[in-house]
């Protein structure tokens, strides 16, 4: 057999058979699994003995095997499966590391393994999101950290909805969740329910919203975030996300007051038409094709406050009037205008709104100047 164990080895074994030569032997013979130069028989031969040594009953030997053959391309499926079963400092190397063992072999693992063997398998290269569900489902607050915190991690929509549920209290569970390089929109705009002021600073910038947010930073106002978040998101997030809100009783008045005056005009469609329970296709009909009649009918069905009837038409009708001419700061501009001709017009808007829109002008001027 061409490879790393040699006669020598083999005689070593036969005149002093003790655990530490047969755990020598063992890092050996693994390293010979993935040689390519072995015959189909030499290959079967040193299966064979791999799978002898991996019932050894000496655990320095099963660990000496596990950790030459976590990266094994070639090794044999029920050894890996075997060794991942073992005692924990026998399964880690493995479990971490094998790509031998399949979705359903570590499925299997999380459901009856210790947190040692959950956290490792939570530091996988790559991990499928129904792994990912299952470590969700089943395993501690150290390892559904780790798991957030690993970018090789799929994660779908419903297991971070889970995750939030089962560990709301976590701080480092939920820092991981916000660290993330990409949520879905619906699990930001929860986050920001339940995060600390920190951290919701951390979800606003890891998301790379406009300059603008600067002013909301310091101003920490939830819904003021949430509006920043949905910026720019499709039409089915935006849909989803106000669902979701009005579902959870947060799609206030005053949020949807906010969205438009920051020109956000699909966010404004989308939370008039779910308060108003008509399809968003009505509701945009109403609001820009149905004269003043229509807005009304609508704002009045979505018990909107009679209030701010008057500041949502002045809005809209800068936003009908103004477009964005795709040069640098254009956003800033439209939301300027918007902003602009409202804080003008209605001075008696309630102090928090009035603040908050002093504020974002401020904020969006100041940007334009130092551009």
């Amino acid at each position: 057999m061409a490879s790393h164990l040699t006669k020598e080895d083999v005689q070593r074994l036969l005149v002093e058979p003790s655990a530490s030569v047969r755990a020598e032997v063992a890092g050996k013979l693994a390293q010979d699994i993935n040689n390519p130069v072995l015959t189909e028989s030499e290959a079967a031969l040193a299966h064979e003995v791999v799978r002898l040594m991996a019932k050894d009953v000496e655990s320095s030997v099963r660990m000496a095997l596990s950790q030459n053959l976590r990266n094994a391309a070639k090794l044999p499926h029920d050894v890996a499966l075997q060794l991942a079963n073992d005692i924990e400092s026998v399964a880690l190397p493995i479990l971490q590391e094998s790509e031998v063992l399949t979705d359903q072999d570590l499925i299997a693992i999380i459901a009856k393994g210790s947190p040692q063997k959950h956290e490792a398998i939570a530091g996988r290269a790559i991990i499928s999101d129904s792994v990912s569900d299952a470590i969700i489902t089943t395993a501690g607050e150290k390892a559904v950290s780790k798991l957030m915190g690993n970018a090789g991690a799929q994660i779908s929509e419903q297991s971070y909805d889970k995750a939030i549920s089962r560990f709301e209290q976590s701080d480092s569970v939920k820092e991981a969740i916000v660290k993330r390089s990409v949520l879905p929109m619906t699990v930001a705009e929860r986050m920001t329910q339940i995060v600390s002021d920190h951290l919701r600073d951390y979800l606003v910038a890891h998301h790379e919203l406009s300059p603008t947010v600067a002013a909301d930073l310091v101003l920490q106002s939830r819904e003021r975030t949430i509006v920043e978040l949905a910026s720019g998101s499709t039409e089915d997030e935006i849909e989803k996300l106000v669902s979701q809100m009005h579902a959870n009783g947060r799609l206030t008045p005053s949020i949807v007051l906010r969205a438009l005056c920051m020109g956000d005009i699909l966010f404004f469609e989308a939370a008039l038409a779910i308060r108003a329970n008509i399809p968003l296709l009505n509701s945009r009909i109403l609001i820009h094709d149905g004269g003043q009649l229509g807005l009304k009918t609508l704002y009045e069905r979505a018990q909107m406050p009679p209030s701010m009837m008057a500041i949502v038409r002045a809005a809209l009708d800068v936003v009908h009037e103004t477009e964005m001419d795709g040069e640098a700061y254009d956003r800033e501009r439209y939301r300027a205008t918007v902003i602009e001709r409202v804080l003008t017009q209605f001075e008696d808007i309630g102090s928090d709104d009035f603040d908050y829109l002093l504020t974002k002008l401020g904020d969006i001027l100041s940007v334009k100047q130092s551009a």
